[in-house]
């Protein structure tokens, strides 16, 4: 077969750009992600092989090998595991297919410094070769296939593919080392470096120097041994290849399970946001072992959806070597460990999130929208999640816990007061919250997707029911509060005079709305409009229209601020002869005013112009 060039996906070429130019100041951790790809490979293949153990045909034994050669000028990292086809060598190396890579290279700003953590979140694995290599080649065969490839490529947008008869099983990475790079040839410098970064791999990597063989890591798994002989570092290090990742673990967490079911685990909660932690599938990423022997990185049965953060290792010692993965779904065995893994989790953040040092914070900006996907999905442990959430207020941009807003109450409050929509500082000027402002009651600001489901799940937290202030009736009379204006404001306008102008606006409106009524939340604003009970919220119907859900809009209820100068003076005309006709146009621009504020787009913008343009044209 001929040699077949192709072209690197623009995502890739955008990535190799910003790898070779301007990425990492140190540059030997190129060794450390190829050394940890390696040991996938033979992770994989001795996977497979518990079912189709022809697949070993050649080399039974898993191990890593470091060649450099001075005299070529390359480094050479041949493994023997599952290896490439032509087909994988394209989707792998020549394409970045993980979801979400589009909104990644969108966040990133051309600036390297800031580039670098959005990166490290992402994961660059192979393409880390060109920091260091002009030209890399993969020399590869796919175990249970007789076909072998080449893949050459300088990394500047083009890559070469080509049959290769020489090929063995697994791959061989050949880096021709770009000039100054040439440390990477010491035999010391590259002993140190598996030492470093990669002495927790559980397969030998052995480096080949003048003929001479040497097994530079320790190869055993670092899960097995005692958390009194492993360093942070080493800790770190192997954070690092498990999670595929480059920032520092936010905490650890390794220990061993005894008693009726036995396991170890070893598990990482990252400084970062993974790119793909908001991907639909919410998968979560920790590696399952049986007694050593790699199983699967995608069991559904691990960890639920909301701990899909977590990455790291759990090895057990009851599952069979031959389980499949459509066995693991239903294994008792697995849903025992999967409860103790969950509860020594919940545990570990309880602890942080009472610890004064104030890094739990750190922690729930980062994956809190995740962590309350909880409330809704898991009903045994949805009290023990709930006291690890924290909310943004009015009153506090610091969250909060619930405890705390509980202790916070107003005499003569008996509800946990929300909001809910998409950004907090707009939330902070909605007019449905300025009368419980005025009251100095404390509302909760919810920002999150998952917010708008589990308050009506949770329904109370500590006999006081959450209650949207967008939602319903607001009867704030109750509420002993503090507001020191109330004797400033205005007198609302005559009950009868109110009764007249909401006839008229209903009259106006029709169908467009459910209700008018008068107003005990507004005290700055007109208008606003409110969900009846039972209905959608209005965030929740926007973003189910966002995302295109099928669905009729509810109508809302118009709320009118009986204190407000414009409402005063309205309500006064609104008894005379011909009012209603009068009161139409303004009515409309009030209901649209209502529907701006709330970010919904004007079904008839025309109509809104004309109205606004004829009222300015009276003032004028």
């Amino acid at each position: 077969m001929a040699e077949e060039k192709l072209s690197f996906q623009a995502e890739v070429s955008k990535l190799l750009d910003i790898v070779v130019h301007s990425l990492y100041s140190n540059k030997e951790i190129f060794l450390r992600e190829l050394i940890s790809n390696a040991s996938d490979a033979c992770d994989k293949l001795r996977y497979s092989a518990l079912t189709q153990p022809e697949l070993l045909s050649g080399a039974a034994d898993f191990r890593i090998t470091l060649t450099p050669d001075k005299t070529a000028r390359t480094l050479t990292i041949t493994d023997n595991g599952i290896g490439m086809n032509k087909t994988d060598l394209v989707e792998n190396l020549g394409t970045i297919a993980r979801s979400g890579t589009a909104n990644f290279l969108s966040q990133l700003s051309g600036d390297a410094k800031k580039d670098v953590s959005l990166i490290g979140q992402f994961g660059v694995g192979f393409y880390s070769a060109f920091m260091v290599a002009d030209k890399v080649e993969v020399i590869t065969r796919k175990a249970g296939e007789t076909e072998g490839w080449r893949w050459t490529s300088d990394g500047l947008g083009e890559f070469t593919i080509a049959e290769d008869p020489t090929a063995e099983r697994g791959a061989k990475i050949i880096l021709s080392l770009r000039a100054g790079e040439d440390d990477f040839l010491d035999g010391y410098r590259l002993r140190r470096i598996v030492k470093t970064y990669s002495d927790h791999i559980a397969l030998p990597v052995v480096l080949i120097e003048d003929g001479k063989e040497e097994t530079a890591n320790s190869a055993s798994a670092l899960w097995t041994r005692s958390k009194s002989d492993i360093t942070a570092e080493q800790y770190k290090e192997f954070y690092h290849h498990v999670a595929h990742a480059f920032d520092e673990p936010w905490t650890t967490l390794h220990y061993k399970a005894e008693g009726a079911i036995e396991y170890t685990a070893l598990l990482f909660i990252p400084g970062q946001k993974p790119a793909d932690i908001f991907n639909p599938d919410r998968k979560q990423h920790v590696k399952l072992y049986v007694n050593r022997i790699f199983i699967t990185d995608d069991c559904e049965a691990l960890l639920p959806s909301y701990l899909r953060f977590v990455r790291g290792v759990v090895d057990s010692q009851d599952l069979p070597l031959n389980i499949s993965r459509e066995m693991l779904q239903h294994n008792p065995v697995l849903a025992k460990i999967r409860s103790g893994l969950v509860k020594r989790l919940l545990a570990e953040l309880k602890s942080k999130a009472e610890a004064t040092d104030g890094d739990y914070q750190a922690f729930w900006n980062t994956f809190g929208a995740v962590l309350k996907e909880g409330l809704y999905e898991d009903f045994e442990r949805r009290g023990d999640i709930m006291e690890l959430c924290r909310f943004t207020t009015t009153a506090s941009d610091e969250p909060i816990s619930l405890a705390t807003y509980l202790s916070r109450m107003k005499e003569g409050q008996e509800a946990i007061y929300t909001i809910s929509g998409d950004e907090i500082e707009v939330l902070k000027r909605s007019p449905q919250i300025e009368g419980f402002l005025a009251k100095g009651v404390e509302v909760l600001l919810l920002t999150d997707p998952i917010d708008e489901f589990w308050p009506n799940v949770i329904g109370t937290y500590q006999d006081k029911p959450f209650r949207s202030v967008t939602q319903g009736t607001a009867d704030l009379s109750a509420i002993k509060g503090t507001d020191k204006d109330d004797e400033k404001r205005p007198e609302p306008a005559a009950s009868d005079a109110m009764a007249a102008l909401i006839a008229a606006f209903k009259l106006a409106l029709g169908e467009q709305v459910k209700d008018v009524r008068s107003s005990d939340r507004l005290i700055d604003s007109p208008v606003c409009l409110v969900a009846d009970d039972g209905d959608v919220g209005m965030h929740l119907e926007r973003l189910m229209r966002q995302h295109q859900q099928p669905g009729e809009r509810a109508p809302r209820i118009l709320e009118i601020n009986p204190r407000h100068p414009l409402i005063r003076r309205l309500a006064s005309e609104a008894t005379a002869d011909g009012a209603a006709d009068r009161l139409k146009d303004t009515a409309c621009l009030l209901f649209d005013q209502a529907r701006i504020v709330e970010g919904e787009v004007l079904p008839d913008p025309a109509s809104f112009a004309r109205r606004l343009s004829a009222v300015l044209e009276k003032i004028a």
